[in-house]
């Protein structure tokens, strides 16, 4: 079966189903396959064009609703370019809380299938950033895999790829190099015909590299990280959906320094689910049933993060994200915050309800 060039961008039955009403008023399917601030590039069946979002569009955008990279678009086709009249729903996005006083929602990805977490296996390997990274991937609804770029430069990666694996569980981690090849063939598995990918990571973890050698070609321009500490210089300053030889697609993204969450809470109780786990049953020894698990006495799970039998870095970074998040919303909605602290008070009932009905069925 010959594809057409949209379904080798992901294009398929239900997204034609989608796209109805819109092709009654006239209007073709693209995906957006580069966007550089307002510049966009996309992909039809005719083929690759310039894109701009029309004057409506403009105007009607809600916060986040401008057209990213993997989005697909009803446009108008007007000579050798496109006009983006409407995108459609989005499968899956990768979103964050946008640099500047704005504090946004920025989106970075739209409908992607899978989430590939880079971190390089140097200096710069952070623990509590690759967790950000996994609560923003549970969130978008992609599946994440975690990429350990470098491993070529790592005398001793077992120990670095365990802690990794202690804080992802039943997530995939790769260790990868370029230059020899390793995990390439692991990776290549994973990225499937028609499905997209987007690369995520800090400046200077190789993912432009990666890109080029799963292209087989130079798709994109590198640079190497400092030495000094590690880290590195931006290099991608677009994002850019590529086909691959393979029929896979990935997107590129530049490399952030800092990922802000935005809307997370779902996101960081995936990331999280085996530690909260683990302190409601800890819990269960707590001298008082309706304990904050604070400073209360009596509290098992202080106790357990002393003496070691809980994990208090990641306690401290799961507290830590949900008050960001908590934040956030109070800050945005006032009557978000309320109907936040209705939710997490019904949340907290509900964890002292199972932990009585646990000792009762105990007793």
């Amino acid at each position: 079966e010959t594809l057409t060039l949209l379904s080798k961008y992901g294009w398929s039955e239900q997204l034609q189903r989608t796209f109805e009403p819109f092709a009654e008023a006239g209007l073709v399917p693209a995906r957006v396959i580069v966007q550089q601030r307002n510049l966009y590039r996309l992909v039809a069946e005719t083929g690759e064009m310039e894109g701009r979002i029309s004057g409506h569009f403009r105007h009607e955008a809600a916060d986040g609703g401008y057209p990213v990279t993997g989005d697909w678009a009803a446009v108008e086709i007007k000579g050798d370019a496109a006009v983006i009249a409407h995108i459609l729903p989005r499968a899956t996005a990768f979103t964050r809380m946008a640099a500047g006083p704005a504090k946004e929602q920025q989106v970075v990805a739209a409908n992607v299938d899978m989430a590939l977490l880079s971190a390089s296996l140097n200096a710069d390997l952070n623990l509590r950033r690759l967790e950000r990274y996994l609560a923003t991937a549970y969130e978008s609804g992609a599946q994440p895999v975690i990429l350990l770029t470098k491993a070529d430069i790592c005398p001793d990666p077992d120990p670095l790829i365990q802690s990794v694996q202690q804080i992802a569980p039943g997530v995939p981690v790769l260790a990868i190099s370029v230059r020899t090849g390793q995990g390439l063939e692991a990776l290549s598995a994973l990225l499937a015909p028609g499905k997209t990918a987007v690369l995520l990571g800090s400046s200077g973890v190789g993912k432009s590299t990666l890109v080029n050698a799963l292209a087989g070609v130079e798709k994109m321009v590198t640079r190497d990280i400092r030495e000094a500490d590690a880290h590195g210089r931006h290099t991608t300053t677009h994002r850019e959906l590529i086909l691959l030889p393979s029929g896979a697609l990935i997107l590129d993204t530049p490399g952030m320094r800092e990922l802000a969450l935005w809307d997370s809470e779902a996101g960081i109780a995936a990331a999280f689910a085996e530690t909260t786990a683990q302190v409601e049953d800890i819990g269960l020894g707590c001298r008082f049933r309706d304990c904050a698990h604070d400073k209360e006495p009596g509290c098992a799970v202080q106790a357990a993060l002393a003496n070691g039998a809980l994990d208090a870095e990641r306690w401290r970074s799961f507290q830590k994200l949900q008050k960001e998040v908590a934040h956030t919303i109070r800050k945005e909605d006032p009557i978000a915050a309320a109907a936040e602290r209705k939710r997490w008070a019904a949340i907290n009932k509900a964890g002292r309800q199972r932990t009585r009905d646990k000792r009762q069925i105990d007793d």
